[in-house]
């Protein structure tokens, strides 16, 4: 019998490789290196990812986690304001749509923090406001809610906070996860 190829040689790594990328020059490059930030935390999370050739669609990624394919805008926010980082489109830009995306990925790069949004939260928006030191924050319940990837549509909106929690083999904890803190 064969043995099936896991392609993942004899030594496998806990914790999954680690990227450090940097980005000054201009925005667009900015851009490529949250995108490169990205998808070394979907492959950690072990998350089946897909990029779109070239950089013609309205989403950067195409995420499959059982459930169906979600198209993902990934968006990073480095720029301090007040209490909070803006992420969002440029000047002038469309404001997020249902019909270009599912969700907004959205890196905050100086505290490396992840927020999932489901588009139905972010939709007209143009422009993201995240407060990482306020848990009433707006999108505070949206930081490192990877989970929701393994959600169904319907299972996600405006006053969705589960019950129980949506993918319980993650890792990493939502911020509103009911088994958030009892992690071993």
């Amino acid at each position: 019998m064969r043995k099936k190829n896991n392609n993942s040689g004899e030594k496998h790594a806990k914790d999954g490789i680690d990227l450090q990328a940097v980005a000054h020059d201009n925005s667009k490059r900015s851009g490529e290196a949250v995108e490169a930030a990205f998808l070394a935390k979907v492959c950690k999370l072990r998350i089946p990812v897909c990029k779109p050739w070239g950089d013609s669609e309205r989403y950067d990624f195409v995420v499959d986690w059982g459930k169906g394919f979600w198209r993902v805008q990934v968006k990073g926010g480095s720029n301090y304001s007040g209490s909070s980082y803006k992420v969002g489109k440029g000047g002038g830009a469309k404001p997020f749509m249902k019909e270009d995306m599912d969700f907004v990925v959205a890196h905050i790069v100086a505290e490396d923090l992840w927020y999932v949004v489901p588009i139905e939260i972010a939709e007209g928006l143009a422009g993201l406001w995240f407060n990482p030191r306020s848990t009433r924050a707006r999108f505070e319940k949206y930081r490192e809610a990877w989970c929701l990837l393994d959600c169904p549509r319907k299972g996600r909106g405006r006053g969705d906070i589960p019950g129980r929690c949506r993918s319980e083999e993650m890792k990493v904890r939502c911020a509103v996860c009911p088994l958030r803190g009892r992690e071993g």
